[in-house]
């Protein structure tokens, strides 16, 4: 089941550490929960936690290019920003799934935020079916977390990586998505944990 946020009062945060996992639309649950638990095994801290909350509904009509029968990703991204001022938490990771594409590419698999608290991906391109293949559920979910970790690591500031195995290298197309790990290489590890400390740290001084 989805969460409603509630930040308790055991937090000593302004904002709750915690990665929000937004639905935009009917999202199945099981690629929900499949990227819930990869953004904690990436991720792997004690001290930031992922949640699932309800499904809303984004203002899909402005973002739509019916020349391109796709939706602007940064439009829509904009729009979970601010819904991601509100909801008191770390990171808010928006999934949708419909086509995406920004100015200067074809398509996109996601965007956020560098560094920002906000980030989006869509399932749309990432099923086996798109590319004329049967159904895969397993490979489904395993691009879906790929795809999460990697636009949630833009949030804290990562770049894209060289290290073609690295989650943060740039997925020209779904065959590099698939080559790919689901975990950081040793200094995008390194690096983002860094980073979340360093957040966690901003996070907590506004309450002192």
């Amino acid at each position: 089941m989805s969460q409603k946020l509630v930040i308790r009062s055991e937090y000593s945060f302004s904002i709750a550490p915690a990665i929000a996992i937004l639905p935009l639309g009917t999202i199945d649950h099981q690629v929900l929960y499949a990227i819930k638990d990869g953004l904690s095994k990436a991720l792997s801290r004690d001290d930031l936690s992922s949640l699932i909350l309800e499904e809303v509904s984004p203002p899909l009509r402005e973002a739509y290019n019916p020349h391109r029968q796709q939706f602007h990703a940064t439009k829509i991204l904009t729009w979970v920003d601010h819904v991601a001022r509100d909801l008191r938490v770390l990171r808010v990771l928006g999934v949708i799934d419909v086509d995406l594409y920004v100015p200067y590419l074809n398509f996109v698999f996601g965007e956020a935020k560098c560094p920002g608290r906000s980030a989006l991906i869509s399932l749309h391109r990432l099923r086996p079916e798109f590319y004329g293949e049967p159904p895969n559920a397993s490979l489904f979910k395993e691009r879906a977390v790929k795809e999460a970790v990697h636009e949630i690591g833009h949030t804290f500031g990562l770049t894209h990586c060289t290290n073609s195995n690295c989650v943060m290298f740039f997925s020209n197309s779904i065959l590099d998505t698939d080559a790919k790990s689901p975990y950081f290489c040793a200094s995008c590890e390194a690096r983002v944990h860094k980073l979340i400390s360093w957040f966690l740290g901003e996070a907590e001084a506004k309450v002192l």
